[in-house]
């Protein structure tokens, strides 16, 4: 699609005649530029010019990838016949304009996808956490199951300081537990009163 310039002059000194562009060499050639006629996508450089001949070609295809020619075309009585010609220009196209269109198209489209595989996996993640926190606060407490808590049993009575002794873990039901604390009865042990004492004097019956 883009716009190719070939280059063509003469030193204006030459014979009569016309000087065309040839694409090609050979049979097979064809005109790809001349004086007369009309060429839509071929215009000159320098119009009505003797000397430069070099024109424009708009909107390039693959297809005009060739060798291209300017010939100066000497006009007789017998005919028109090729007076001299260029050493030929040669017009290669390369697609490197998609190249980096497409390197561009397809990191975008990496980046894209490794966004969404993120999204993706961070709702995975909160998803599975919210089950988790609901299945645990939703279990029921069995009655009668063995607890870890901590149990402190008393030795001693009120007057005495009791030893506590703290178990990190206990292998008694709950409920048996409760009932055994409730049947505890503390003692007070009160010193009794000294009886008088009658002795019995010597010598009396």
């Amino acid at each position: 699609g883009e716009t190719l310039t070939l280059t063509c002059t003469t030193s204006g000194d030459g014979p009569l005649g016309p000087v065309k562009w040839l694409k090609g060499w050979g049979s097979g050639n064809k005109t790809v530029y001349e004086q007369k006629g009309s060429f839509p996508r071929v215009t000159r450089v320098v119009g009505e010019s003797n000397t430069d001949f070099s024109i424009h070609v708009r909107d390039v295809q693959p297809e005009d990838a060739s060798t291209y020619y300017c010939v100066k075309f000497n006009k007789s009585v017998g005919g028109v016949e090729i007076f001299r010609h260029g050493k030929g220009t040669v017009v290669s196209l390369h697609e490197t304009a998609l190249v980096p269109s497409m390197v561009a198209a397809a990191v975008v489209l990496c980046f894209l996808l490794l966004l969404g595989l993120f999204v993706a996996l961070c709702i995975y993640r909160r998803k599975h956490r919210g089950e988790v926190e609901s299945q645990c606060l939703a279990r029921p407490v069995a009655v009668g199951s063995f607890s870890l808590i901590p149990l402190r049993c008393c030795a001693g009575t009120p007057g005495t300081p009791s030893k506590v002794l703290d178990a990190e873990t206990s292998h008694l039901p709950s409920q048996q537990s409760s009932k055994e604390d409730n049947d505890i009865h503390y003692a007070d042990l009160q010193p009794l009163p000294m009886a008088p004492w009658h002795g019995r004097s010597p010598g009396t019956a």
